[in-house]
């Protein structure tokens, strides 16, 4: 399997999770394609310095060619679903009442739950 048909099926699965498994639905809401330049942006700059410098290099083979500030376009899908699926989880832990506020010192509900 080359690298973008994984980072394919990376974006394709972790939609799935997000909208059907999850349902937080991030992907259709404008506060996070509103947000997501911000981290798309370092993105760019952290993987335009470890490819540009050649640090992490590709084999031509493995990937399309196509490339955006160093960073093969499969690095950014890749990164996408990384994304995607961590604010997913965490929209998901949040609605489950694990440290829905921030408590520094009490431990989470979860881990009041642990010790009891």
């Amino acid at each position: 399997m080359t690298y973008t048909t994984s980072a394919l099926l990376g974006v394709a699965v972790v939609v799935v999770i997000d909208l059907f498994v999850l349902r937080t639905r991030l992907v259709t809401r404008l506060v996070f394609w509103a947000t997501y330049p911000i981290i798309f942006a370092f993105q760019l700059i952290s993987n335009g310095i470890l490819t540009g410098r050649e640090i992490v290099v590709y084999d031509p083979a493995a990937i399309i060619g196509w490339r955006l500030v160093h960073a093969p376009v499969e690095d950014l899908l890749f990164g996408f679903a990384l994304i995607l699926l961590t604010l997913s989880v965490w929209i998901t832990l949040g609605r489950r009442g694990i440290q829905r506020t921030p408590a520094a010192g009490e431990g989470s509900a979860l881990l009041r739950r642990l010790r009891s």
